[in-house]
């Protein structure tokens, strides 16, 4: 049975090197590519891959969260990491998002050809550093509380908690010292990971957490 996968990454050279090994093996096609995690969540639903190969930094829209919105949309479709973080916050926000596998950039053809075929095949699977994270996490999971919200970055209920606060874009942007338009795609994310229809519902959850006091 063949493969069929998308690339879903923003850098040219990476895309380039992914679609050689692709061509190379007779049991995977490459059914298309994807630049921004908007575009990715579109191709899962337009193409049908059975796997992703999924940057986390993407423009528009983050990995992690069109991970999320890619199991919501299309839960066939697996979604394989395949970026330059191994970071706490990066490998378990992808986990939670629903990622089923991880992988840092530097793998070799053949750990990244062996982990497309084993999420397709429907198992879980981690580059070697990942799974000793992951390891370490469960044999000593930490004492402290998980905060709410954990699927959203630091950043993200930050902005979540002001939004909750009832502080519009502009406000937020001048309070954090960011662009607007740089607040307005953590908010797009922040209605995604939560499933939320829009801002109400986002202040609704988030005050029920204790946001915005």
């Amino acid at each position: 049975m063949t493969i069929r996968v998308l690339v879903a990454d923003d850098h040219p050279i990476v895309r380039d090197g992914l679609r050689a090994l692709l061509a190379s093996l007779p049991d995977m096609d490459l059914v298309g590519e994807a630049t921004t995690g908007r575009g990715a969540v579109r191709a899962a639903i337009t193409d049908r891959p059975d796997v992703i190969v999924m940057d986390l930094r993407m423009p528009d829209l983050d990995g992690a969260a069109a991970t999320a919105e890619i199991c919501r949309v299309a839960p066939e479709v697996a979604v394989l990491v395949l970026t330059m973080f191994d970071d706490d916050e990066s490998v378990f926000g992808a986990m939670r998002a629903g990622a089923r596998g991880y992988l840092v950039k530097g793998a070799s053809q053949q750990e990244i050809s062996r982990a497309i075929s084993a999420v397709a095949a429907g198992e879980a699977i981690f580059g070697p550093g990942v799974a000793r994270r992951v390891l370490r996490f469960f044999a000593s999971p930490p004492a402290a509380a998980e905060p709410a919200f954990p699927e959203l970055s630091p950043r993200e209920r930050e902005v979540l908690n002001l939004i909750a606060g009832g502080l519009t874009n502009t406000a937020i942007a001048g309070r954090l010292g960011l662009s607007t338009k740089t607040v307005g795609n953590h908010t797009s994310a922040i209605f995604t990971k939560l499933q939320v229809a829009g801002r109400a519902e986002a202040i609704i959850r988030a005050r029920d957490a204790g946001f915005g006091r």
